[in-house]
């Protein structure tokens, strides 16, 4: 199959995971209204927005596979988006400090020749070690990850933060489950490797 693929995302991170798997595909950036519904819970919203990002992009072509995904984080009850600021990421992370995380992401693959997508969500407990308001500030500095859920980037110095993980994909930390990706990839007929 000779399918065009389309990452809805104007995520780096998100880009550089798929260039792991492929050699061609372009991005382009869903506008979508990214708000909680009422009684919404994290995972059925990280489903619906990966589901909607995707058939955002779709609508703009008669076909191509269209990837989109989002996550976000809970701490208990507590969703824990981008931080968009210092303030707000220095108090996640205490928060999350001793504490398990768990990091959810959505994932769709939407077929806009017929219009069939395939949408999953992938969970990852993330287990923090205890931290001192002197690591937080450090990693913060270093990071400035004011556009990750949680204000946490495994995949760089936010490694050190953790104590363990449980998750049956560790790239879905980053944004983007490949493992299950290469699944819903194989299923529209792509040939991976």
């Amino acid at each position: 199959m000779s399918e065009n693929i389309i990452l809805a995302s104007s995520s780096v991170y998100r880009k550089g995971l798929l260039q792991r798997l492929l050699a061609n595909f372009s991005c382009e950036s869903p506008a979508i209204d990214e708000t909680r519904k009422d009684n919404e819970n994290a995972m059925a919203l990280v489903r619906r927005l990966a589901v909607e990002k995707a058939a955002c992009i779709a609508r703009r072509h008669a076909s191509g596979l269209i990837i989109g995904s989002d996550q976000t984080a809970t701490l208990g009850a507590a969703l824990l988006g981008k931080p968009g600021d210092l303030g707000e990421a220095r108090r996640q992370l205490t928060e999350m400090s001793g504490r398990p995380v768990d990091f959810l992401t959505g994932l769709c693959l939407f077929n806009a020749r017929n219009g069939r997508y395939q949408a999953d969500v992938i969970a990852c407990r993330v287990r923090f070690r205890p931290l001192t308001a002197a690591e937080i500030d450090n990693y913060l500095s270093r990071e400035r990850p004011l556009q990750c859920a949680a204000a946490f980037k495994a995949e760089q110095l936010g490694i050190a933060l953790v104590e363990g993980m449980d998750c049956s994909d560790p790239t879905a930390l980053i944004g983007l489950p490949l493992i299950r990706l290469c699944e819903m990839l194989r299923g529209e007929g792509l040939r991976l490797p």
